[in-house]
């Protein structure tokens, strides 16, 4: 066959018969003759179940969309790469062997991938030619090579690669591993033992990259993270839905999805709080307090302790009993495995009595002392239960609880703001807001340890207060973390001002912390005009640097107030005759009436969260929820609204770049009121 792309078109046509066989071998499995009992039959099924979905073939979905051809002959593991197709390697979302075992298709995270991502003409790294696939929905239509051994062939820019993240985004977010860039390669690849931070501007792919390093991850050390489990928190549901199919187009199922409020509910939250009250409960000098209040429930003993069994009395003076209470506050393990090591304690001490006293106690002695109503009755007194959701409520209803526990850690000012106007008269009528949450998450870990994960991301992280950075930190205390945020769109109060201090607050300090400064989302017209704010907002941090031209992209136009609706319907109307999808995004003040505009000029809308279709392109987006989201044409309206909707000057500045930064092909700004200067400048 003479024409190589119809030599390729060949060569997906076998690989995706090759998937269909694979599949079809998993689902003719027979494990009746094979499992011991229905225990084993059921996970075995549910293995097997878990495959067959793994090895879909997702018709839009390109099988594989790269190739290399080494110039020497290279190893997948110690198996010998045939070297059929010209020794070509094709790079796809997941591995594909023929019938005879012959790989078809690499996993682009396998070690011989590698090159793809980082080969230059620099450094060639073994690789003749590199060629790139480009596709029109399912078909195979296009290739593009790079010959990186020819010096005579220039260094360029892959047309191919560019209409790959220009392409219009209709949907959820979508993977990114056919155009992961040589410095996203290496936090991809970055190890499991370690922890990493991404410092990363709007547009340079640092979702991306943190999705893209759990589906390598799970494919480098999958046993172990079969074990241990793995999470992505989100800031948002609305987020986790747009980004929720990245990881199964990656062939990874199993991956957990959370916000932070949904890892600390242990109560139903439907109060808030101001913004001075947010900021004192997510002070990381909270966990202290709540420390000290949770310790102050023990009570020394005062009397002696006597156990009867049988004719015996056996005696414990309270010298004893105090002696041990106090090593167990020393040790300063969790309050409630020290309450259950009391009473092992103190029977201990009785059965060295028995045995100073002829007896030969053994261990099941030792258990039933431990059991009998003296010794429990003791541990009640000295070591009583806490529950966490009590605790918290007593510290905000009892301002002489919460004074003798916040005293030299908090000023009589900030107690105040903690203390509830109208105390709750227990934990279910309490008006619990977010932060509350998080203060009894605290105490719980202070009464039980929280079960640790072998690897958590966290996106859009610069908006966690410290005492929100400690609960996600508890759940990977045994394991790593990938950190993702950008410092410039931190929009809440508490919002962190620097990675050293987020990543102390983690428990995570020796994680590295790695820039993405390159821009491959937004226009370069787009993210300059947005990096204006940058001085005034978030003064030392560097601009992105797009890669992208796009002249014309950025559209600037001033309206008289009462034409401001319909001049910002009129701009979503001239993006609805392009091609993919449009975010309105707006002041959350705003919403209704540009609601009512939309619907009176019969334009159907969808919510953040809602899936964009074809049909359904155009998003209504309040600037609280754009954080994370891209549009291929934004529409923002009233630029002063937005910043106008904060309580601050600087979280205004940020949340008015999220929302300039939401854009792939083109921004228009409609305003009425004068730009803020710091961006008119």
């Amino acid at each position: 066959m003479s024409d190589p792309l119809a030599r390729e078109r060949a060569h997906l046509a076998d690989s995706r018969a090759a998937l269909r066989a694979m599949r079809e071998d998993v689902e003719a499995l027979d494990i009746k003759d094979v499992t011991a009992n229905w225990v084993n039959a059921a996970v075995l099924g549910r293995q097997i179940e878990e495959r067959i979905k793994a090895l879909a073939d997702l018709s839009h979905t390109p099988l594989f969309f790269g190739r290399l051809d080494y110039l020497h002959t290279i190893q997948e593991g110690q198996r010998p790469l045939p070297e059929a197709a010209d020794s070509a390697l094709y790079i796809g979302r997941r591995h594909v062997h023929d019938a005879g075992g012959d790989p078809m298709v690499i996993d682009w995270r396998a070690p011989v991938s590698q090159p793809f991502y980082r080969a230059s003409k620099k450094d060639p790294q073994d690789v003749g030619l590199r060629r790139r696939f480009g596709y029109t929905g399912g078909d195979l239509t296009a290739y593009e090579d790079e010959h990186l051994s020819d010096p005579a062939e220039l260094e360029q820019t892959s047309k191919l690669l560019q209409a790959e993240i220009e392409r219009p985004r209709v949907g959820p977010m979508r993977d990114i591993v056919a155009t992961i860039q040589p410095e996203q390669d290496e936090i991809v690849r970055s190890g499991l033992a370690g922890s990493v931070c991404v410092q990363g501007g709007p547009g340079t792919g640092k979702t991306a990259v943190g999705l893209h390093r759990v589906a390598y991850l799970l494919y480098a050390h999958r046993e172990r993270l079969a074990r241990t489990g793995t999470l992505v928190i989100g800031p948002n549901r609305s987020f986790l839905h747009y980004i929720e199919q990245v990881l199964p187009a990656l062939g990874e199922l199993e991956v957990q999805q959370s916000t932070v409020d949904d890892l600390v509910a242990h109560v139903e939250v439907r109060g808030t709080d101001e913004a001075a009250t947010a900021v004192v409960k997510g002070d990381a000098r909270m966990a202290e307090v709540l420390r000290r209040a949770v310790r102050s429930h023990v009570t020394l003993p005062t009397e002696p302790l006597v156990v009867v069994r049988g004719s015996r009395r056996w005696r414990v003076p309270a010298y004893e009993l105090e002696e041990i209470v106090r090593e167990l506050l020393d040790r300063d393990i969790r309050y409630g495995a020290a309450r259950d090591a009391l009473p092992q304690r103190i029977a201990h001490t009785v059965l060295v009595r028995m045995e100073q006293a002829g007896e030969a106690p053994d261990d099941r002695v030792q258990d039933a002392v431990a059991r009998n109503a003296a010794v429990k009755a003791a541990v009640k007194t000295l070591w009583p239960p806490v529950d966490p959701a009590k605790l918290v409520l007593r510290l905000l209803s009892d301002a002489d609880f919460l004074a003798e526990h916040a005293a030299g850690i908090l000023t009589d000012d900030e107690q105040k703001l903690l203390l509830w106007a109208k105390p709750a008269r227990s934990v279910k009528s309490a008006k619990w807001s977010a932060a509350d949450a998080v203060l009894i998450d605290e105490a719980k870990d202070l009464v039980e340890r929280t079960h640790s994960l072998g690897h958590v991301v966290i996106d859009e992280a610069q908006d966690l207060s410290p005492m929100q950075y400690r609960a996600v930190g508890r759940r990977c205390t045994t394991g790593s973390a990938t950190i993702l945020g950008d410092l410039a769109q931190g929009t809440t109060p508490w919002a962190t001002g620097s990675w050293a201090q987020a990543l102390g607050h983690l428990g995570k300090p020796e994680a590295v912390v790695e820039e993405l400064t390159a821009g491959f989302r937004v226009p370069r017209e787009v993210i300059a005009y947005a990096s204006r704010l940058l001085p005034h907002m978030s003064p030392g941090l560097a601009a992105v640097e797009s890669v992208r031209e796009n002249p014309g992209s950025l559209s600037i136009r001033h309206r008289e107030p009462q034409e401001l609706d319909t001049a910002v319907v009129a701009a979503c109307l001239e993006a609805l005759e392009r091609e993919g999808s449009i975010g309105l995004i707006a002041a959350d003040a705003r919403i209704a009436p540009l609601a009512e505009a939309l619907t009176g000029a019969g334009l159907a809308y969808l919510s953040p969260g809602e899936e964009t279709t074809a049909e359904s392109r155009l998003t209504l987006v309040p600037a609280s929820l754009a954080k994370g989201l891209e549009y291929d044409y934004v529409v923002l309206d009233d630029p002063a609204a937005v910043v106008d909707g904060e309580p601050d000057e600087r979280t205004g500045l940020r949340r008015l770049y999220v929302a300039l930064t939401r854009a792939v092909s083109g921004l228009t700004v409609v305003h009425s009121s004068p730009l803020p200067e710091q961006l008119d400048a």
